[in-house]
């Protein structure tokens, strides 16, 4: 690429005109400004003191010099000492015709043999349906997963259901008491729905019991603990641990009414794993684990029989590890997890997409781990994320004020077809593909909307705003790639073959709006590789949306099909071949499919 030449060129300068050496990787390169004149700017100010000149004279000097060693670099000017370069055009002629036909642009092939990287989303508790939080989950891990494999990474995807634990009791015990017999098939309900609504069904009861022991005069706090309904779930998890066959018998059917649920939500929603792991198998090694610690000294065991890690001398707190019952907390399960996923792939790295309420959390599992003699501790990642608000606040799963996944799409289903019938260009389709259509708009919106935003922060969001066909969204860059399909498929009813070579010299001098095109398509593949280091899909996104701008910027202001001359108009149909293929490569990597027509 010719960033790396134009570096290299710049290191060999220095070191010739000035004797400064300066590895090339470190010569700050940035895209020069839309007001100034040039494709590349190299910043001076490094060398002025060394090179004993000017910023001025220093980058005149500079110039002049890469130009002479760089044939594509046509020219340069200096502003400021800011060194302004400009590259040939037949340089960004070459790479749209070398680029075009290339299916895989921009992306790398993974390689099967190197060490995995496992990601690990989505993780749901079996008591309650997929709510918008675990979407932002399951988008922005299945994302992250595709965006390393774009640049090579061996990844595999990973989940954890969290099966068991006092949760999963509460919606047994609230269906026991207050279920009648209800099914699936008896209530219409999806599973996950129906054991979520005993979730809730159990809260409303507690929170009844606390009331009423409250009222009786015990303290608030001391009631939680007190109230019956919460015992009675704590008795059923201590029976669950020791094997008892009517309560894992409620347990394993219960669970089979949610995975039915969980599997259909993320077949709509387009995400899946190659392994998935259960908190049922794995707390029992996490058990194991404790044991050894405490064989090694680095657990210790309090007078009421729970277990501890002492965290004081890392700057944190003391960590409970095993109830005074025996029974298992998370941390316990997750020790034990991460060692048997460790075993299963010996990865490079263990990335575990959570929620940044867990920040403390996977300090603890890195240390706990480290503590434990395990080396590869400094290979867990967690990848924090912020919540997730609607714009009346914050979701509550037991107290059912969530947004059901499941109600979502649908909801954006319809919404979808509404902005199509408006927009009135889809006549010729037949019933099943305009159904097609809806749902490949509705994701594209929620996905796209979703995780334009950085990870780390918190984001609101609004449905309507998600699938505006204008703007930052995924239906706008959908529409994009439709329309450029349409050109290409025009184009090539009219005789013209986009993969025919051109040579750079019958092409006719680029304008600004076909160049702006071009130097956007050529950042890709640095874009996707930024993007990869930072585990931010949120870049690939906004390159998207670039991308997408400045190509409806030059089809407003470009006859691209009404073009007379014939080098220029084929070259503008591989131009608009070369956007959609980009497109098309960068959405795949959020999980939205972009249609060929809208």
């Amino acid at each position: 690429m010719i960033e790396q030449n134009i570096q290299q060129a710049v290191s060999t300068a220095l070191k010739n005109l000035y004797g400064i050496d300066t590895a090339p990787e470190t010569v700050v390169l940035q895209t020069t400004k839309k007001e100034f004149e040039g494709d590349y700017t190299v910043v001076v100010f490094p060398y002025v003191k060394q090179a004993r000149k000017s910023p001025e004279q220093l980058g005149n000097e500079l110039g002049a010099k890469v130009k002479e060693l760089v044939d594509e670099v046509s020219d340069y000017n200096v502003v400021k000492g800011f060194l302004n370069l400009s590259v040939a055009d037949s340089y960004w002629l070459q790479f749209v015709s070398q680029t075009v036909g290339l299916p895989d642009y921009g992306l790398k092939a993974a390689d099967p043999a190197a060490k995995p990287v496992v990601v690990e989303y989505s993780s749901p508790n079996t008591n309650k349906p997929l709510h918008l939080g675990h979407i932002r989950n399951n988008l922005l891990g299945w994302s992250v997963s595709e965006l390393l494999a774009a640049n090579g990474a061996n990844v595999k995807k990973v989940n954890l259901v969290n099966d068991r634990g006092i949760h999963i009791c509460k919606s047994m015990l609230a269906w026991l008491r207050y279920g009648n017999g209800e099914t699936p098939e008896s209530s219409g309900m999806k599973g996950d729905h129906l054991v979520g609504k005993y979730y809730v069904e159990f809260d409303k009861h507690y929170k009844e019991e606390i009331k009423t022991l409250v009222d009786q005069g015990m303290e608030e706090e001391e009631a939680k603990k007190q109230a019956p309904l919460m015992l009675e779930a704590q008795a059923m998890l201590k029976r669950w641990e020791e094997g008892d066959k009517e309560v894992r018998d409620l347990w394993t059917k219960m669970n089979g009414w949610v995975y039915a649920g969980f599997d259909e939500t993320y077949r709509r929603l387009g995400v899946a794993f190659d392994k998935i792991y259960y908190e049922s198998n794995t707390y029992l090694l996490g058990k194991e684990l404790v044991q050894k610690g405490l064989d090694m000294g680095v657990l210790f065991r309090k007078e009421d029989g729970s277990v501890w890690c002492d965290l004081t001398g890392d700057g944190l707190d003391q960590k409970l590890l095993l109830r005074r019952d025996g029974t298992s907390v998370y941390m316990t399960q997750d020790l034990g997890t991460a060692l048997l996923r460790h075993n299963d792939f010996g990865a490079e790295q263990l990335i575990y997409v959570v929620g940044n309420e867990q920040d403390y959390h996977f300090k603890v599992l890195k240390l706990i781990l480290g503590k434990l003699g395990f080396e590869w501790a400094d290979k867990v990642y967690h990848l924090s994320y912020g919540m997730v608000e609607l714009p009346n606040g914050k979701m509550k799963s037991r107290e059912g004020t969530v947004v059901d996944a499941d109600d979502l799409i649908t909801e954006m289903e319809v919404t979808a077809e509404e902005m199509c019938r408006d927009h009135g260009k889809n006549d010729d389709m037949t019933p099943e593909q305009l159904k097609e259509l809806y749902h490949i708009l509705a994701l594209g919106a929620l996905k796209y909307f979703i995780l334009k935003v950085d990870p780390a922060k918190n984001m609101l969001f609004n449905p309507a705003e998600s699938i505006d066909f204008n703007g930052n969204t995924g239906p706008f860059i959908q529409y994009t790639h439709a329309r450029i399909r349409s050109i290409v498929r025009k184009a090539e009813e009219q005789g013209i073959d986009e993969t025919q070579p051109l040579a750079p010299s019958a092409v006719p001098t680029l304008t600004d709006k076909e160049k702006a095109v071009v130097r956007c398509l050529h950042d890709m593949p640095g874009a996707i590789a930024s993007a990869a280091d930072n585990f931010s899909p949120a870049m690939v996104a906004n390159y998207a949306y670039d991308l997408a701008k400045s190509f409806n910027s030059f089809y407003q202001d470009t006859p691209i099909l009404r073009e007379t001359d014939t080098a220029g108009k084929t070259f503008r149909v591989q131009l608009c071949a070369v956007v959609a293929q980009a497109l098309k490569n960068t959405m795949r990597i959020l999980g939205i499919e972009v249609p060929e027509r809208m």
